[in-house]
């Protein structure tokens, strides 16, 4: 095996290796002509397999000097096609044959791997990378058309720069006479950071108790809110008197945030909420999860209709709940015949995973990512996959995971022009400001006509990278080492710290199905809260490692770290 020479470039923020100069040399002489001609030569075995070189299929390349055809590496040249051997440190008869003679005037230095597809410069020996070639590899990867990797919508999205506001004079007098400022510097005896208020029961509420106390600490939507951005008495000003949850959720965070430690009672809000989801409007108890969507949902049709516009949630240009909450799912469904990929991209405002098999063979994927876990929490991740114990990561592994469609759902391949059977594979294209994750703990069965709680545990780290799971890194391990714009590498999405999220709030649920309890659990300044109704308490960080989490939110790193030392200062 080649040894890897560690020297690179950065152009627009992505890390590529220098470029060798006989490469360059080769390219200046030949231009990229020959990288594009070996494209009818490429072989990739479906699904998804290891791109090759052959001009006939069932073609066994041997050592055009030895005949030998198991050697570690066997290249052809790319001027004259002569296969060589590579095996260092023994015999390299690809280096004999570009430094012969016959050929040291000629640009035989470049040959290709015949059974990886990858560019080696025989002088230098080593992997060298083509911009050309390698797209021309990606190209047979997605049998015909590199169009579905970049979207237009996707590609070319405009990025919504920070833009200052200043309230004009009507605006002022409105806020004037109906604000009033937050003193950030008062405490109070409790020494409770501001902010925590308990919420009141109103009759089997705790399911909307728990979700709103995360989301009064959410770093994005809580500036929003409290720099005024949403002014209720402005909004109910210019349209009347009408159903409006982001008016009412401005309303709480000025109570929230008043300083009062007196328990609040979200009243209003609750009865805006069952105006827009009249099908859950009950004393009942109902699911956080949905309240959670159906709340978001809520905020977005409002200001939908105060544009009189569709916006798209991908897009960074929507409303501040989409703003906050909305990534961009990638989907790849390939067919097991041909190896042409369908993609599609779909928003969304949460992920909903899977727990992993109780059993220990299922956590066969989750040790290979255990170095994405930070702050020391990998010895713990790989003891609780020994244990058979689910874990976070370990459902994001299966979340991204491919899977083998059945027979009965086949999908229409555009190359072979019949239905087949497929390979379909999910992948995320953009991450949110805020990641929510919600676990599947509900099964519902419509055979057995019956529903049941998983309660089984689910260990999840503090600290969370998400790169892996990126389409951006799926791509990469799929088509291997490859200079192109894969799916996801935007300078403005490059940012190491983009992938790497906080854990800041827990909600969990305890009991039956039909007759549970949630609780959430917050941290802030890194010290821990529950907030159970009307109750908070400060806990220890082992009795939220030990909770059942049903939903977990994670923020940007950046964001939480700001957001840290905002609370530090007052």
């Amino acid at each position: 095996m080649t040894s890897k020479i560690n020297h690179h470039q950065k152009i627009n923020g992505q890390i590529f290796p220098q470029p060798c100069p006989h490469l360059a040399d080769f390219r200046a002489r030949s231009g990229s002509k020959p990288f594009w001609a070996l494209h009818d030569c490429l072989r990739v075995k479906p699904p998804g397999g290891r791109a090759a070189i052959r001009r006939d299929p069932s073609e066994v390349p041997r050592c055009g000097t030895c005949g030998d055809a198991s050697r570690p590496r066997i290249y052809a040249c790319m001027a004259c096609a002569t296969v060589s051997c590579h095996a260092p440190p023994q015999s390299s008869h690809a280096a004999a044959h570009a430094a012969s003679p016959a050929c040291s005037r000629l640009d035989h230095e470049i040959a290709v791997d015949v059974d990886r597809a990858e560019l080696f410069c025989c002088v230098c020996g080593d992997q060298v990378y083509d911009r050309d070639f390698d797209a021309a590899v990606v190209l047979a990867h997605t049998s015909g058309s590199l169009q579905p990797m970049k979207p237009e919508n996707l590609r070319k999205r405009r990025r919504i720069d920070y833009r200052p506001w200043t309230p004009d004079l009507r605006e002022r007098t409105v806020m004037v006479n109906n604000a009033s400022p937050i003193d950030g510097t008062s405490t109070s005896s409790d020494d409770l950071p501001l902010g925590l208020r308990g919420l009141n029961n109103l009759g089997n509420t705790c399911f909307m108790n728990s979700v709103l106390q995360a989301l009064f600490h959410t770093p994005p939507l809580r500036n929003y809110f409290l720099s005024d951005r949403h002014n209720r008495y402005q909004c109910q000003s210019k349209n009347g008197v009408r159903l409006c949850l982001a008016c009412d959720m401005d309303a709480m965070f000025s109570a929230v945030f008043s300083g009062d430690r007196t328990p609040y009672s979200p009243a209003k809000f609750l009865y805006s909420w069952w105006q827009h989801a009249a099908n859950l409007a009950s004393y009942e108890q109902q699911d956080a999860h949905e309240f959670f969507i159906s709340m978001l949902d809520g905020i977005h049709e409002k200001v939908e209709k105060d544009h009189r516009k569709p916006h798209n949630q991908g897009s960074g240009d929507c409303c501040i709940a989409h703003r906050v909450f909305s990534g961009i799912l990638r989907s790849d469904v390939m067919c097991m015949a041909c190896g042409f990929t369908s993609t599609t991209y779909d928003p969304c405002v949460d992920f909903s995973l899977d727990l992993e098999p109780n059993q220990g063979s299922s956590m066969k994927t989750g040790s290979t990512k255990l170095s994405h876990s930070c702050n020391g929490e990998a010895d713990k991740m790989k003891s609780s996959q020994n244990c058979g114990i689910s874990t976070l990561m370990g459902c994001l592994d299966r979340f991204t995971r491919p899977e083998r469609l059945g027979s009965d759902q086949k999908f229409f391949c555009q190359q072979c022009q019949i239905m087949q059977e497929s390979l379909k594979q999910m992948s995320i294209r953009k991450l949110p400001l805020v990641s929510c994750f919600h676990i599947k703990r509900f099964e519902h069965s419509s055979a057995r006509k019956m529903s049941r709680k998983v309660d089984r545990y689910l260990h999840f780290p503090f600290s969370l990278d998400m790169a892996p799971y990126l389409s951006s890194s799926i791509l990469r391990s799929r088509f291997g080492n490859r200079i192109f714009p894969f799916d996801g590498d935007e300078p403005d999405t490059l940012d190491d710290l983009s992938s790497e999220f906080e854990l800041f709030a827990v909600v969990t649920h305890t009991g039956k199905l039909d007759a549970g309890h949630y609780v959430t659990y917050l941290r802030l300044s890194n010290q821990w809260y529950k907030c159970d109704d009307a109750w908070i308490s400060q806990v220890n960080e082992n009795v939220v490692r030990a909770a059942q989490g049903y939903m977990m939110f994670y923020v940007q790193k950046m964001l939480y770290y700001k957001a840290s030392e905002d609370q530090v200062a007052s």
